[in-house]
């Protein structure tokens, strides 16, 4: 796959492991009483717009977009259970996307160093928007800690 597809093929990734993820989340908080629950829904309709985004320009250029694995999910969802019944504070619940958000950025940081020479200013320009999404997201989650 071409450099530049690759990315969006990243993106596209990320962002809906992030939108699968808090949608779970936000299941297993449903009848609890979290401040960062409307946070959370927030960020998921960002999540959910990049990924709508990247897999547009991919079906555009005739690309073959996948969906994250059904294992990915399944151990997601195992470990947001876990935590949730370990710890539903916000604070815990801002610690584990804090991660999560901070590993799907490391890879698109990794993706966009390894090709930036190679890319069109479009794909660049949308892979900084959303690394500049996800620091915004870590910076506001921190806050409930």
């Amino acid at each position: 796959m071409e450099e530049k597809f690759e990315l969006l093929e990243q993106i596209h990734h990320d962002a809906s492991m992030g939108g699968y993820t808090i949608t779970k989340l936000l299941e297993s908080l449903k009848d609890k009483d979290n401040k960062i629950k409307a946070y959370l829904e927030e960020i998921l309709q960002d999540y959910q717009k990049y990924a709508e985004d990247a897999k547009a320009i991919l079906e555009k250029a005739d690309k073959k977009v996948s969906s994250p694995s059904m294992m990915a999910k399944m151990g997601s969802s195992m470990g947001i259970n876990k935590e949730v019944k370990e710890d539903n504070s916000d604070a815990a619940i801002a610690d584990m996307m804090i991660q999560g958000v901070s590993m799907g950025s490391i890879e698109i940081e990794k993706k966009l160093k390894q090709y930036e020479k190679d890319l069109d200013k479009e794909y660049k320009k949308i892979a900084r928007e959303y690394l500049k999404f996800q620091e915004k997201a870590i910076q506001h989650l921190k806050s409930y800690l």
